[in-house]
């Protein structure tokens, strides 16, 4: 049985583009796994995490001495140096019991001259009783001005503790207050880190779909003359009478050399005929 002409040249044809299709090598490095790199949010993350590192320690440190020496208000304040109760007192305070008590022994001394004048008033100046009335009133108000003097530096005293303790109370929330900074500063950071990170993994994500579109893009585009072939000599073998065309299946990377095998043992005897036409009967008529 003559094959006829027109599917011989339609096999040298398909011969022809085989050779040229699977002899030239496949470009492959346009599709071959890339990974994209850290987006700029990722980098600054890192950045900000590693500067972070420590940072809270001053506040810190502020605190814990603020909370355990109290900026030298301990003990019970006794001394004279920076945190003793005397380093509260007015500095004033010298002054106003001195002119208090000038101003008092301006009236005890007007108070001596009633009981002379008195004495001269009754005939009595001079004499025992006067005498004993001026002894009398110094002694009181000696004691009233001792009792005085006394009486403002107590006073005083009080003012100076309750500032010391004020103080005290004072530096004791200051501690906690740069404690709180320093969880505020660490929570504060952390979440500035992980927020940046996950918008930076989120747009990397994005870059890292499109390498992989682009990269799946151009397997296909490489392997679609294979797939081409395939199909052609496919419908070549089905011509030659049925002899079971190649089966082109592309499930992920499509395997061309596979197909090539396919499609050279389909068309084995339909290429045995084209390129030895002894083994045919050619009719002379």
């Amino acid at each position: 049985m003559a094959l006829p002409g027109y599917l011989e040249d339609t096999g040298k044809h398909l011969a022809t583009q085989m050779k040229a299709t699977y002899g030239t090598p496949l470009q492959t490095g346009a599709f071959t796994p890339q990974i994209a790199g850290q987006d700029p949010m990722q980098t600054s993350a890192i950045g900000m995490a590693q500067a972070g590192i420590d940072s809270y320690k001053p506040y810190l440190t502020q605190a814990q001495t603020a909370m355990t020496t109290q900026g030298g208000l301990t003990g019970a304040g006794g001394g004279t140096g920076p945190g003793s109760i005397s380093s509260f007192m007015s500095p004033y305070q010298g002054q106003v019991i001195d002119e208090t008590l000038r101003q008092y022994d301006l009236s005890r001394g007007a108070g001596q001259q009633q009981i002379k004048d008195a004495a001269v008033g009754s005939g009595n100046f001079g004499g025992g009783r006067e005498g004993a009335m001026l002894g009398q009133y110094n002694a009181d108000s000696l004691a009233n001005r001792a009792g005085i003097r006394a009486g403002l530096l107590q006073q005083g005293f009080g003012q100076a503790q309750q500032a010391r303790q004020q103080a005290f109370s004072n530096q004791g929330i200051l501690g906690a207050g740069q404690m709180g900074l320093s969880n505020f500063q660490r929570a504060g950071m952390g979440q500035d880190i992980a927020a940046m990170g996950q918008m930076g993994a989120g747009q990397q994500a994005f870059e890292q779909a499109k390498l992989n579109r682009d990269a799946q893009a151009a397997q296909t585009q490489a392997y679609e003359p294979y797939g081409r072939l395939n199909q052609y000599a496919s419908g070549v073998t089905g011509l030659a009478g049925g002899m079971g065309g190649a089966q082109y299946q592309q499930q992920g990377a499509p395997d061309p050399w596979g197909g090539a095998l396919s499609t050279a043992m389909g068309l084995g005897g339909l290429y045995g005929k084209i390129f030895n036409p002894q083994q045919f009967s050619f009719g002379t008529g």
